[in-house]
């Protein structure tokens, strides 16, 4: 084989190489936003700074997690109400909202046993007394 050949060869491997990457990274579809509105979510982010800032002055950790019994422990007061989101952040399709209004001490806790083990975010929003709250925690399940 000459050198024309060879040089040929290789142009032509890294041409198909190349044009099956590209089909590749177009077919694929399990990619993810963060959100759908992350630009509204920007604009509203001082509020978000502010909850941030309201929950920093609580006295105690608003959320606990119990890794060895798998149990998110919501430590709020009564007639607090929000949201919790468990957020995966590698697939969305795995993400709950849970609503809830505290209304008795001892039944405030979430058994997350059946979710999908691995890396989530655990973001928890509440109103309690006319000021509005939000913590984020870091879990491994």
């Amino acid at each position: 084989m000459d050198w024309g050949k060879g040089i040929v060869l290789t142009l032509v491997a890294f041409a198909t190489i190349m044009i099956s990457m590209v089909v590749i990274c177009v077919k694929q579809d399990d990619i993810h936003l963060v959100t759908q509105d992350y630009y509204e979510q920007e604009i509203k982010y001082q509020e978000q700074i502010d909850r941030m800032i309201n929950a920093s002055d609580l006295s105690s950790d608003a959320l606990v997690y119990n890794e060895f019994q798998k149990l998110l422990t919501l430590n709020l007061n009564i007639g607090s109400k929000g949201t919790l989101h468990l957020f995966r952040p590698s697939d969305a399709r795995l993400d709950q909202k849970i609503e809830f209004d505290i209304t008795d001490l001892q039944a405030n806790a979430v058994d997350v046993t059946s979710l999908k083990a691995g890396y989530w975010r655990v973001k928890l929003t509440w109103t309690e007394g006319g000021k509005d709250y939000y913590v984020e925690k870091k879990i491994n399940i």
